[in-house]
């Protein structure tokens, strides 16, 4: 069994950072502890995963918050970076349960303020997070969303100034930018067929594998926590469906999705 604590940056400890840095490594093929560490700093804490039994750390999930001028208007961005999970815990919920439920308290805070999910993905499994529990996001197979994808273009050159391909859409940090190990998400002609959404991350960053970054972004207001992440988090902790609290058809097909 798992559990996962949000926790502020500065009360992680230095054995902490070790292993963060640690299960980094095992995962990425360019990783040096400097570098973990600088990306780290800027962050305002991050998810901490445990097994329960020993309280040894087997994931974790850093999170940036930010109040940027999207589109015009202020607006509450919530960045995720560096995301792992140890490969024996594939397929537990319990991050992407404190995730969502830091989404709800975040947008309870500022409840007049739009809020976003705001990620980066070299992998097809974070965009897969974002395209299974999100109705309104880009990029988006289907749909061409213009005013997301000039948010996303804004909330990239404020972060990574020089950084975005404004043509591909893609981040590219340059040779020694970090890149998945081929055991961490390797994508086969099997997957590309079965699955559209792992076919179109491929096909908007068909460079992943040396480490370019797909730039997106979801609305993650209140609306859409009630109508479609409340229903994916109820359906995790408790394995029954929620009633709808704000229910529309494409609500109801995101959360069975989840």
């Amino acid at each position: 069994m798992l559990t996962t604590r949000y926790q502020k940056v500065n009360t992680l400890s230095v054995v902490d950072i070790a292993r963060m840095h640690a299960l980094f490594e095992e995962n990425y093929a360019y990783s040096p502890l400097s570098t973990f560490i600088d990306d780290l700093e800027k962050k305002d804490g991050a998810f901490i995963v445990r097994k329960k039994s020993t309280q040894e750390i087997v994931g974790f999930s850093t999170l940036g918050i930010y109040t940027f001028e999207l589109g015009g208007k202020k607006a509450k961005g919530l960045f995720s970076g560096d995301t792992i999970i140890d490969r024996n815990y594939w397929g537990s919920r319990s991050l992407q349960n404190a995730f969502a439920l830091k989404l709800f308290w975040e947008a309870l805070k500022s409840p007049l303020t739009p809020q976003y999910w705001l990620l980066i993905s070299k992998g097809y499994k974070t965009y897969l997070l974002l395209a299974r529990n999100f109705p309104d996001f880009y990029p988006q197979r289907g749909g061409a969303k213009p005013k997301l994808k000039d948010m996303v273009t804004e909330y990239c050159e404020a972060m990574f100034p020089g950084k975005l391909d404004h043509d591909s859409m893609l981040l590219d940090f340059g040779d020694n930018a970090n890149c998945l190990k081929d055991h961490v998400a390797a994508i086969t002609p099997e997957m590309r067929a079965a699955d559209p959404d792992i076919a179109f991350f491929e096909q908007c960053n068909p460079s992943w594998q040396r480490g370019t970054e797909l730039p997106c972004i979801a609305l993650a207001d209140l609306k859409t926590f009630l109508s479609v992440i409340w229903p994916f988090l109820w359906k995790s902790l408790f394995g029954k469906k929620a009633a709808p609290q704000v229910g529309t058809a494409q609500a109801e097909a995101q959360a069975r999705r989840a």
